[in-house]
C-alpha cells in the first residue's frame, strides 16, 4: 500500500510514532548479507490475480506460466491471497490489503489446493514464489479483532483504530508480544502448507526492527527465504530484509522523464543509497507496479510511448538491484486497473515481450548483471542528458548507454578498455566501437556485452 502523503515525503528512520508505538532501536553494524543465491541475478514478476484474467483466479493464471518462462521471469511475486474484509469495504470487491483472515486463501481466487498445485507448477519451471505479506493492519472484520482485541492500537474512544486514513483497515499493536508471536505462526504457516520462497511485506516501514529481527530468523530456520520490504529505511535491511524499495531513486526518473531535472540527479540518489544502506542491500527497480500503476499513471504516464524503453533499460542493469515487471507491462495494459473492483486487462499482443525477455536472458547469463556486480559512471556525452555505466563481475562486462532527454545525443566512447567489438543487445550482433563519435536517437538505450 502506498504511504500517506505525509510519510511518503519522509525517510522514515524509525518506527512510525502515529499510533505511539514503541520506537526502533538505533542500529548497530550492518547485518552480513547472505542473500538466496537465485535472487543475485534473477527478477521479479508481480502478479494481479484478481485483474489478470476474465476469471481472476489462481487456476486462469496458471495457463500463462508457460509465456511467463519463456520471457525470463524467475520469481513470482502474487498480491495478498487472504480473504478481504467485508466491513468497510472500499468499492464491489475491496482492497487486497484489508485481510480477513491471515491463514486462509481468498475464495475469489480458487482453493488451498488450487494455490498448492500453482506453487507445484512454477518450481517446477525452475521459478520461485513469493507472496506479498501486510503485518501493519488488517481488515475492518478480521477475525482476530473478535478473538484477540488485546492485539489492536486504540483510537480515543477505545475502538480498535484505522490505520492512517485506510478506512478499511485496523491498526496492529507491536507492544503486544502474543501478536507477534500469531502473526510469525501464521507467516510459517504459508512457508510450511504451500513451499513459497519469500515475502513481500506490505508497509515493513511501520513494523518495529525489534519485530523483524525475531520473525526473519524464525521464518528462515527451514529454508532459505527472499524477504522484500515496502519501504526504504535503513533499519529495513540492517534487521534482515534482502531487498527494499528505492522510492527516491523512482521519484527522481519521474522527474527525468519528465525534463525537470537533469540525468545527474541519477548520481545523487545512488549516492545517497551507498550511504544509507548497509553493504550488499538490494534495492527493487521498477517502472511500474500495483500502487504506482492504479494511482500515479505508471508505466503509461509517467514514462509515455518511447520514454518508457531506456527507463525500463535501467531498472533491468542498474547496480544493487532486483527489476521488477508489474502485470501486463509486457502487453503493453497502458491504463490504470481499478483497485477494489474487477477490471480485467486484455492480454495477448504482447508487444513488450520480446523487449524484456532480452534484457532478462542478459542478466541471467551474465555474472557482470548479478546484484552484487560492480557499478562505475562513464562519461560518454552530455552528462546532464546521458546517463551511461559499466557493470563488471568474474571477467564479463556490460556497458549501458541512456539518452534520458527528448533530443539527439553525440556518444564518444573514449576509454580504450570499452573500446573493440562488444555485442549490441538490440542489434544482436558484434559491432565495432571506437573512438569515433555517433548519435543515439532521443530517448534511446544501447548496451554492450563483452565476452559474447
Amino acid at each position: 500500500m502506498k504511504k500517506p502523503l505525509l510519510l511518503a515525503l519522509l525517510n522514515i528512520l524509525c518506527f512510525s510514532q502515529a499510533f505511539g508505538q514503541a520506537a526502533v532501536p538505533k542500529a548497530t553494524a550492518p547485518t552480513p548479507f547472505m542473500h538466496p543465491a537465485w535472487i543475485m541475478q534473477g527478477n521479479i514478476y508481480e502478479v494481479n490475480v484478481r485483474q489478470y484474467t476474465p476469471e481472476g483466479t489462481l487456476n486462469a493464471f496458471a495457463k500463462h506460466l508457460d509465456r511467463l518462462q519463456k520471457m525470463g521471469v524467475e520469481t513470482l511475486w502474487f498480491m495478498p491471497l487472504n480473504p478481504i474484509s467485508k466491513l468497510d469495504r472500499k468499492g464491489s470487491l475491496g482492497s487486497y490489503y484489508a485481510v480477513a483472515d491471515y491463514t486462509k486463501l481468498n475464495p475469489e481466487f480458487g482453493t488451498m489446493a488450487d494455490w498448492q498445485r500453482l506453487v507445484e507448477a512454477i518450481h517446477a519451471r525452475g521459478m520461485k514464489v513469493i507472496i506479498d505479506w501486510v503485518p501493519n493492519h488488517v481488515g475492518a472484520d478480521n477475525r482476530w479483532l473478535t478473538q484477540h482485541p488485546s492485539f489492536f492500537m486504540k483510537d480515543k474512544e477505545g475502538k480498535p483504530a484505522v490505520a492512517f486514513d485506510w478506512a478499511d483497515t485496523r491498526q496492529l499493536d507491536y507492544r503486544n508480544p502474543e501478536m507477534q508471536d500469531s502473526m510469525i505462526a501464521a507467516m510459517r504457516y504459508w512457508v510450511s502448507s504451500s513451499h513459497i520462497d519469500g515475502f513481500r511485506c506490505d508497509v515493513a516501514w511501520n513494523v518495529p526492527a525489534t519485530f523483524w529481527q525475531r520473525a526473519i530468523p524464525a521464518l528462515r530456520q527451514s529454508k532459505s527465504l527472499f524477504m522484500l520490504a515496502e519501504g526504504d529505511s535503513a533499519y529495513l535491511p540492517r534487521s534482515g530484509f534482502d531487498a527494499v524499495y528505492p522510492w527516491h531513486m523512482f521519484k527522481a526518473m519521474g522527474t527525468v522523464a519528465a525534463g525537470k531535472r537533469p540525468a545527474t540527479v541519477l548520481d545523487s540518489i545512488w549516492q545517497e543509497q551507498n550511504r544509507l544502506y548497509p553493504k550488499g542491500t538490494m534495492e527493487l527497480y521498477f517502472t511500474s507496479n500495483h500502487d504506482e500503476n492504479t494511482w500515479n499513471k505508471a508505466d503509461y504516464g509517467l514514462f509515455p510511448g518511447r520514454v518508457h524503453a531506456p527507463f525500463a533499460v535501467f531498472t533491468q542493469t542498474m547496480g544493487d538491484a532486483v527489476p521488477l515487471i508489474y502485470s501486463g507491462q509486457e502487453e503493453p495494459v497502458l491504463r490504470s486497473l481499478q483497485f477494489f473492483d474487477k477490471d480485467p486487462m486484455t492480454l495477448g499482443k504482447y508487444q513488450r515481450a520480446k523487449f524484456y525477455q532480452t534484457l532478462l536472458a542478459l542478466r541471467k547469463r551474465s555474472p557482470a548483471l548479478a546484484a552484487d556486480a560492480s557499478f562505475r559512471k562513464v562519461n560518454v556525452g552530455d552528462e546532464r542528458a546521458v546517463y551511461a555505466y559499466v557493470r563488471e563481475k568474474a571477467g564479463k562486462k556490460v556497458l549501458v548507454i541512456l539518452n534520458l532527454s527528448n533530443k539527439n545525443q553525440t556518444i564518444t566512447v573514449k576509454e580504450k578498455a570499452l573500446q573493440g567489438k562488444p555485442y549490441n543487445l538490440f542489434m544482436y550482433t558484434n559491432e565495432p566501437l571506437t573512438s569515433k563519435p555517433w548519435q543515439v536517437e532521443p530517448w534511446g538505450y544501447v548496451v554492450y556485452e563483452y565476452g559474447k
